[in-house]
């Protein structure tokens, strides 16, 4: 695919996630389809495949929160990456505000999401949510 038609991807992935569907991601990844947290912090590490970023890190994840949005401010894409910055809006089981900025590096492959690395702050991250996975 080209860089056009993958940004198109993305693009439409946060305007679903905008109006609340926070499953739009998750169809859309291959396979083998792997995320990444890079750093030093409780979170950094690896998840892979589908299966174990669906079960072991996304549901866990949305389950700790009664409200979540999120929208792209802009998306530039190059070749098979493409780079979001994404603004997260919600409110955790504890009832505590989640106002996140992230910034997402995704790799396509024939349509699909093979990888992302997510950059955003980790210190919101840490005192608000629970760490997920193993």
């Amino acid at each position: 695919m080209s860089a056009a038609a993958n940004k198109k991807l993305i693009e439409h992935i946060f305007d679903q996630m905008a109006q609340g569907n926070t499953r739009a991601m998750g169809a859309a990844m291959a396979e083998d389809f792997r995320w990444i947290f890079p750093g030093n912090w409780s979170w950094s590490g690896i998840w892979e495949p589908k299966t174990v970023v669906l079960n072991e890190l996304l549901r866990p994840l949305m389950a700790q929160f009664t409200e979540y949005r999120s929208a792209a401010d802009f998306v530039i894409a190059e070749d098979d990456r493409v780079v979001a910055q994404v603004r997260g809006h919600g409110i955790t089981a504890g009832g505590e505000p989640y106002e996140q900025t992230y910034c997402f590096i995704f790799r396509i492959a024939n349509g699909r999401l093979t990888e992302v690395i997510e950059h955003c702050d980790t210190a919101l991250v840490e005192r608000v949510l629970q760490r997920v996975g193993g």
